[in-house]
């Protein structure tokens, strides 16, 4: 972009290029912005570079307290965006790993993550277990962190970072396989209902979701799916889904899957619940209307960690929760 502007400038024009990476969550994005952790403003460390920078902070210090505004050089920022998401990818990898020998063990993932995360030095944010994670930024900034790592001629820095992004694949496999094997290792023929396509609450963004892979192992096993999102268009729901199984035809997919209108009509007459999203509603859902309209045996996989898993059996359900060891 600098050669591009250098070689179209007017005489005695100049221009600086800076960075300024934007940290913005889905769902909490214009709370981000008002009061971000830290504003990243990246230049070229001339005299010209840094004084652009000043410029661009002066705008942002109108309602972003100083002590807030880095200014770093023009690769410090760049690679700043790209560590950070890679960071916080990593870590969900790392006790999304540890879930699975929970589960192998009899330990409880909770209890685990809630005793590492008192550890001052680690903290407790991004240690909850789940199906996987999804959203436009996570896999394609750690796959751009790859690439990066490839071409600076780096394959053991590059060979990290994507097992961060293989051991989420795996974990998304890891919990299909843990709803067919605990159905007596067949599901052809039965209803199970989904609940959740959004790859988190609070967004109808369905971009990498781990609802996408658990439909599409389902549909694969040819059981008869049941979806429900309080938010994600049934437009983009079919869309996504023939993305994800191109060579099975949009008839078999649509007669395989159904797309419903509320959590209760999911669950009817369905053999298993697997919660994919953590949308507040599922933590309020009637399981004793749900238990009364299913077929029995009753099974509840939680991929979130919503439900309480007591309650749900008192009622007669059987239930699987990630990172739990319990047998059923």
């Amino acid at each position: 972009m600098r050669t591009i502007l250098e070689a179209n400038s007017k005489p005695n024009c100049k221009f600086q290029i800076l960075s300024n990476p934007e940290f913005l969550a889905e769902g909490t994005a214009i709370a981000d912005l008002f009061s971000p952790d830290r504003v990243l403003i990246g230049s070229l460390q001339t005299q010209e570079g840094k004084d652009a920078a000043v410029s661009l902070a002066e705008v942002y210090a109108h309602w972003v307290p100083r002590e807030r505004i880095l200014t770093v050089g023009l690769w410090s920022s760049e690679l700043s965006k790209l560590a950070a998401n890679a960071m916080l990818a990593q870590r969900i990898s790392s006790i999304n790993a540890l879930s699975a020998i929970c589960e192998a063990t009899g330990a409880n993932i909770d209890e685990v993550a809630h005793a590492v995360g008192r550890d001052s030095r680690v903290g407790p944010k991004f240690l909850k277990a789940s199906v996987g994670f999804g959203g436009s930024c996570f896999q394609k900034d750690i796959l751009n962190l790859v690439y990066l790592s490839e071409s600076l001629h780096l394959p053991e820095v590059a060979a990290y970072w994507r097992q961060v992004v293989e051991m989420n694949e795996y974990q998304k496999r890891r919990f299909s396989k843990r709803v067919v094997d605990t159905l007596f290792n067949t599901i052809t023929g039965k209803r199970i209902a989904v609940l959740g396509f959004a790859f988190k609450a609070d967004t109808g963004d369905t971009r990498e979701s781990a609802a996408i892979t658990l439909v599409k192992d389902f549909v694969a096993e040819r059981a008869l799916v049941n979806l429900y999102d309080p938010k994600v268009p049934h437009e983009q729901i079919w869309l996504d889904l023939a993305e994800a199984m191109p060579v099975t035809p949009a008839a078999t997919i649509q007669k395989q899957v159904q797309i419903c209108g509320s959590a209760l009509e999911a669950c009817k007459n369905a053999e298993a619940v697997v919660i994919a999203t953590e949308w507040k509603e599922f933590r309020e859902i009637d399981w004793e209307t749900v238990y009364a309209g299913m077929n029995k045996p009753a099974f509840v996989f939680d991929g979130r960690m919503l439900i309480d898993v007591e309650k749900l059996r008192d009622i007669g359900f059987k239930v699987a929760v990630i990172g739990r060891g319990e047998r059923l």
